[in-house]
C-alpha cells in the first residue's frame, strides 16, 4: 500500500538547486556529460553549448560586464560635462563589444568534447584507460568532474564562463581574459579622470 503511494507522489516542481534552471532553461537540450548542447548541426556535433555552470555567467559574469560599463558609459563616456572628448566613446564601444563577443565565444563553444571510444586497440596506441567516464582517452584529454565529460587540452573549469576551458575554446578565453582586463582598467581610468576633474 505504501509502495504505491510512494511510486504515486510526483517529484516537486521545485527543489532549490541548480538542476532547477538546468530544467527550467535547458529542456528542449541535449544533454552532454553536466553540458547542454543547445543548437546542433545535422549530424549531431554541437554548435552552440551551455557549461556546467552557465546559471553564474548569466547571471552573475554578464550583469557585471554590462551594468558597470553602462554605468560608466552613462556618467563619464556618454557625459558632456565630464570633460572626455567626444570620440572617446569609439573607443570604449568596441572594447565592450569585444569583451561580451569573446565571453559569448568562450562560454558557448564546444570546448573540445572527445565521444567515448571503448575499442582496445586505442589503449596499444597511447591512448589511457579513463575509468570515470569508460572510455579510452588520448594524451592531454582529461576528464573534467563538473562537465561530466572529456575534454581534448582540458586546462580548467571557469565559472565565470560557465564552461570548462580546453582546445576548442582556449584562444577565445585568452582573448577574453585580456579585454576584459583592458575594460576594467579603461573604466577605472575613466572614474579616476572624471574625478579628479571634478576636484579642479
Amino acid at each position: 500500500m505504501e509502495e504505491a503511494k510512494a511510486a504515486g507522489r510526483k517529484k516537486p516542481l521545485c527543489t532549490g538547486t541548480a538542476r532547477d534552471l538546468d530544467a527550467w532553461f535547458c529542456c528542449c537540450a541535449r544533454q552532454i556529460g553536466g553540458m547542454f548542447s543547445l543548437v546542433e548541426q545535422t549530424d549531431g556535433t554541437p554548435i552552440v553549448i551551455a557549461g556546467p555552470c552557465w546559471p553564474f555567467c548569466t547571471f552573475i559574469t554578464v550583469p557585471l560586464i554590462v551594468v558597470l560599463s553602462g554605468l560608466v558609459s552613462y556618467f563619464v563616456v556618454l557625459n558632456r560635462d565630464s570633460g572626455l572628448p567626444w570620440w572617446f566613446a569609439f573607443i570604449y564601444f568596441p572594447i565592450l563589444a569585444v569583451t561580451l563577443l569573446a565571453l559569448f565565444f568562450v562560454s558557448c563553444r564546444d570546448p573540445g568534447l572527445l565521444e567515448r571510444v571503448t575499442d582496445e586497440e586505442a589503449g596499444e596506441g597511447g591512448w589511457f584507460w579513463n575509468e570515470q567516464v569508460g572510455s579510452f582517452r588520448p594524451p592531454g584529454a582529461m576528464y573534467c568532474r563538473e562537465c561530466k565529460a572529456l575534454i581534448q587540452d582540458y586546462d580548467h573549469l571557469c565559472p565565470w564562463t560557465g564552461t570548462g576551458i580546453g582546445k576548442g575554446n582556449m584562444l577565445a578565453f585568452k582573448v577574453f581574459v585580456v579585454m576584459v582586463n583592458i575594460l576594467c582598467y579603461t573604466s577605472i581610468a575613466l572614474v579616476a579622470f572624471m574625478l579628479l576633474s571634478g576636484i579642479r
